[in-house]
């Protein structure tokens, strides 16, 4: 008597999801998300629709994929710049100095990932760029609460205001250098609007 080896039905997965993510994220920041169509990802990963249905579901369903893997390895690292051991404005200026600097770090990524996700046309994937704008956004108001609590609302609804300019800045092409200088300058009066 022998045995056969039972084998998984179908073919074997060609490509790495994990990789697949990767460079989908690539896709999305250097063209966004409405410029990018499922044909445009199944040409960059080597594998046909079905497949890629087969794995993703569906376009806005990579788009939150990539959206977390951003959180996790591309995102400004909020923690690190809004510590509670420096006072707020100077939190804030690094913050909106950062965000500069990634904004423009990319020769083909320029702009916020999230901040130009946030007006896709697509409700899910606009709806999933929100869901982390918010995040962001909560992060920022709740640094400025902890000393400030009276001034938290609009000096974050200011500081998100700016850095959503400068994401929209870099995707039209302004350099490293004019943005950390409207970096700077937006963050002069932080000091004050803190009272």
């Amino acid at each position: 008597m022998t045995t056969k080896e039972v084998r998984p039905r179908g073919r074997p997965r060609r490509f790495d999801p994990e990789a697949a993510v990767e460079t989908a994220q690539a896709l999305f920041h250097a063209r966004g998300y409405d410029a990018v169509g499922v044909a445009d990802v199944t040409a960059a990963l080597g594998i046909n629709p079905p497949s890629f249905y087969a794995a993703f579901g569906s376009k806005a369903a990579l788009y939150a994929r990539v959206l977390a893997r951003w959180g996790e390895h591309g995102a400004i690292p909020f923690a690190d710049i809004l510590r509670p051991d420096r006072p707020v404005a100077e939190g804030l200026a690094a913050l909106l100095e950062a965000a500069a600097r990634r904004y423009a770090a990319g020769a083909d990524a320029r702009g916020c990932l999230v901040l130009e996700g946030t007006r896709a046309s697509d409700a899910d994937a606009r709806d999933a760029a929100l869901a982390c704008n918010r995040a962001a956004e909560a992060l920022i108001r709740n640094y400025i609460a902890a000393r400030h609590p009276l001034q938290a609302a609009a000096v974050a609804d200011y500081v998100s205001t700016v850095m959503s300019g400068l994401s929209a800045k870099a995707r039209n092409g302004h350099a490293v250098d004019q943005l950390i200088a409207t970096a700077r300058l937006a963050s002069r009066p932080l000091a004050d609007l803190l009272g």
